[in-house]
């Protein structure tokens, strides 16, 4: 473990300019539940903003932007698990993307199998989730490279697939180093293209997302397949494509 790179001060000293645009998913269902609940538009717009008032807090510097860009930034509440560079508990929010859509769709893709390996009575769904993924335009001088030496020199701890320990504390000196973003390879994409974590709402460049697309994920006894409607598009996940995190390795397929 080459922990003496990761200081505050060393981590300031390789800092670099990185800007782009970068890709996340969220489920598309928000808006249908709210409208199942209600007869009007007005009233819909009336509930929503009522769970709106029951969630944690915006930070003030973030609501400028549209909510998709400022959720991963609330506090308040206790995150519940810790992810790769953030703890569990009450800690600052990371917005977690990737550089190419096909990466963000292998990230949630991942995820909504770990889910099913850890309720393996859990039948598949008859029908395919569906997902929004949205692009946002960043940019900042001050970003670290986990994929470029030197930090690249600890890339097995970085690219751990259940050991979150390193990532974690990497974030914690990059914060007090005043850090920004934090490009790493992607765990979860076959092809390991980048991860795009941002530390704070100020790298955003926009306050709108800049690019939209419907995706539907479907999940059988066979993997899993991510469907893009326009362009389209269909990534497959067989059993082996997230094999190497125990978890997966594990799951019980037939069901």
């Amino acid at each position: 473990m080459s922990s003496n790179i990761w200081t505050p001060a060393a981590l300031s000293s390789n800092a670099r300019r990185l800007a782009g645009i970068c890709w996340r998913f969220v489920e598309a269902q928000h808006n249908v539940s709210t409208a199942k609940l209600t007869d009007s538009a007005a009233d819909q717009v009336l509930l929503e903003r009522l769970i709106e008032t029951t969630k944690p807090r915006v930070p003030a510097e973030c609501e400028h932007l549209n909510y998709l860009l400022s959720t991963p930034f609330r506090y308040g509440a206790p995150y519940p698990r810790g992810s790769r560079f953030r703890k569990a508990g009450i800690t600052e929010g990371v917005f977690y993307a990737a550089e190419a859509a096909d990466t963000a769709a292998a990230e949630i893709t991942f995820h909504r199998l770990l889910f099913f390996a850890e309720s393996p009575a859990t039948p598949w769904p008859g029908n395919p989730g569906e997902f929004t993924a949205f692009a946002a335009e960043f940019a900042s001088g001050r970003s670290i490279d986990l994929t470029r030496k030197p930090l690249a020199a600890d890339q097995a701890l970085w690219m751990h697939p259940t050991d979150y320990g390193a990532s974690q504390a990497l974030a914690e000196a990059a914060r007090s180093a005043a850090i920004d973003i934090i490009r790493y390879d992607s765990v979860r994409d076959p092809q390991h293209r980048a991860g795009i974590a941002l530390l704070t709402c100020h790298v955003f460049t926009k306050s709108e997302v800049v690019s939209r697309q419907t995706w539907r994920i479907h999940l059988d006894s066979a993997g899993a397949r991510a469907m893009c409607e326009a362009p389209k598009h269909t990534l497959a996940f067989g059993r082996n494509a997230f094999a190497a995190d125990p978890r997966i390795a594990g799951m019980t397929w037939s069901r």
